[in-house]
């Protein structure tokens, strides 16, 4: 039986995504080799700045969505936010978080025997995605600055300049504009959503592990991908 795919979009600075890696790192260890994890982003604050000084012109601006965050953040036992998010730490962008990341995965693409596909938990690019997520929410670090993104391919093992050679040809833009056709063409709504069965499932946003599972569950009892899922 093939494994089920599950696409993955999302946007390091959206706080919905932050809850829901734990939920995607459950999935993976539930089904293992039976599912395939693709991860990619999709751009939710591709400007922050002008993205909150719009939508919460009328809502307390920064000061506003600070407390947006924190209210978000009340629902969840297994993260954590630090009080000072929008406030003193502003990152302008999530764009250079989401092209460092593409550079890190095609250096890990590169650097596997056989191109075989690592577990998703194994992953480099995996670990550094919840690393950039957890400075930035956690510990209130600006992750659009490239020398917090510096310290952080330290933390993995990567030469930094590695990581600019791939973002010098490239690489890594193409890579990232790839994934923002693919979120187009899929009509992402936002972050986080996960994708499964060709495109028929579609969860968006604070998704809870069960559906997720239930999702998953559903598509390994119908082995035919052409049977529509009753999930």
């Amino acid at each position: 039986m093939s494994k089920i795919k599950i696409s993955y979009y999302s946007d390091v600075l959206c706080i919905w995504a932050y809850a829901s890696q734990r939920r995607l790192n459950e999935l993976a260890k539930k089904f293992g080799s039976d599912i395939s994890i693709h991860a990619h982003f999709c751009s939710i604050f591709p400007d922050a700045w002008g993205k909150i000084e719009k939508n919460w012109k009328d809502k307390g601006g920064f000061e506003g969505f600070n407390s947006h965050i924190s209210e978000a953040a009340k629902t969840f036992t297994h993260v954590q936010v630090h009080d000072r998010l929008w406030l003193e730490t502003k990152p302008r962008t999530s764009e250079s978080a989401h092209l460092f990341l593409k550079a890190i995965e095609i250096i890990e693409q590169e650097t596997t025997p056989d191109q075989q596909e690592k577990p998703y938990l194994e992953r480099v690019t995996t670990q550094a995605a919840w690393e950039i997520r957890h400075e930035f929410f956690a510990n209130g670090r600006d992750i659009s600055n490239w020398r917090v993104l510096s310290e952080i391919a330290s933390r993995f093992g990567v030469e930094y300049a590695h990581v600019e050679e791939k973002i010098y040809n490239s690489q890594a833009v193409a890579q990232l504009a790839n994934d923002y056709i693919l979120s187009r063409e899929h009509a992402v709504e936002g972050s986080p959503t996960f994708i499964m069965n060709d495109g028929r499932q579609k969860l968006f946003g604070n998704v809870g592990y069960r559906l997720l599972e239930a999702n998953v569950q559903e598509l390994l009892r119908s082995p035919s991908n052409q049977e529509a899922s009753w999930c």
